[in-house]
């Protein structure tokens, strides 16, 4: 490996290394040209770290369940979508590499709290196992920071966006997701949290286990809200209300399978979706398009695919421009409905 990177990983992991340093370390994880030179230098490091009798057990079974469990499982066979897949295998190894890199300095500083953040951007969905086996996807647009000795002890993670966390059970060991309107505290749980900034609710949804929402930001609301295995909290921001209800979960966990489904959706929140899911621009030209509403699913749909769908079943057309999309109103009614 060239000299210079070999630098920049030594400074990076120290204990005493500068916020700079840390910044510019992580930062050759999202090369993926560096792949094969920082896993032999991070292998080479834990090897060394095993020698030395650190938790060789440890890091023998933890290494081996990360590498032989990173799987993507999203079947398509059309070509098309081949660009999709490649991005999400890029970010599994990306964020594999966090992992990596945070167990080097777990072992060198175990009791200082840690934070390493993940990111799936728009276009793509992140899987990831963490060092305590806790399961994540990481839907497009989304961001989490997360440490296995947050605060109290705790395994914490702060989300931005959307993720499926599926929680290995430690009893004494809660994990806790933070999200700018509420935190969510299990033990061993399955669940999802949609928490975008620009959403206007906040959604998590249980599939099992149990699920105990609490520290309601900016809300009139004190008390917490326990959630049983297929229950969904709706919090509403704008108009500062929660909602609990059972729901079929599957409607709101589907996207981590490469699938969608609407129920009466909006053109307003459906843009946004496919935004978030294709990684494009829509512009909507007429705002009475935003009050349409739509119900359908999507799997291994292209965008243009999905548009088609649309424009056969709403009164709408759509012109490609540059990397932008524009929807126009068509005035000739073709289908669906409109509110």
């Amino acid at each position: 490996m060239d000299q210079i990177l070999q630098n920049i990983i030594r400074e990076g992991k120290s204990v005493d290394a500068t916020h700079e340093q840390e910044q510019e370390y992580l930062s050759l994880f999202h090369n993926p040209e560096l792949e094969f030179d920082l896993k032999t230098q991070l292998l080479g490091e834990l090897h060394q770290t095993e020698n030395e009798g650190n938790n060789k057990l440890y890091f023998d079974n933890l290494f081996e369940k990360i590498w032989h469990n990173r799987r993507i499982d999203i079947s398509d066979s059309h070509s098309k979508n081949r660009l999709f897949i490649k991005l999400v295998q890029i970010a599994a190894v990306l964020v594999t590499g966090l992992i990596i890199g945070y167990l080097m300095n777990y072992s060198l500083t175990p009791t200082a709290p840690v934070y390493y953040t993940s990111i799936a951007p728009k276009g793509s969905v992140s899987e990831m196992y963490l060092p305590d086996g806790s399961h994540i996807f990481l839907n497009a647009g989304s961001e989490i920071k997360y440490s296995v000795e947050g605060a109290n002890g705790m395994r914490e993670v702060f989300l931005t966006g959307e993720a499926w966390f599926q929680v290995a059970k430690m009893k004494r060991k809660p994990f806790l997701v933070h999200t700018p309107f509420y935190d969510v505290q299990v033990t061993g749980t399955t669940f999802d949290v949609k928490a975008y900034a620009i959403d206007k609710e906040v959604i998590t949804t249980l599939e099992e286990g149990a699920v105990h929402v609490t520290a309601f930001k900016n809300s009139k609301f004190n008390e917490e809200k326990v959630l049983i295995p297929g229950e969904q909290l709706i919090y509403n921001k704008e108009l500062n209300s929660i909602q609990v209800s059972g729901v079929n979960t599957k409607w709101y966990t589907s996207w981590k399978e490469n699938k969608l489904m609407f129920v009466n959706m909006s053109v307003k929140d459906l843009r946004i979706l496919l935004e978030r899911k294709y990684g494009v621009d829509i512009e909507i030209s007429d705002s009475s398009i935003l009050k349409y509403h739509y119900d359908g699913t999507i799997k291994n749909e292209s965008i243009l695919e999905v548009l088609e769908i649309l424009r056969q079943t709403l009164p709408i057309k759509y012109q490609i421009i540059g990397q932008k999309i524009i929807i126009n109103k068509e005035l000739k009614v073709k289908g669906g409905r409109m509110n």
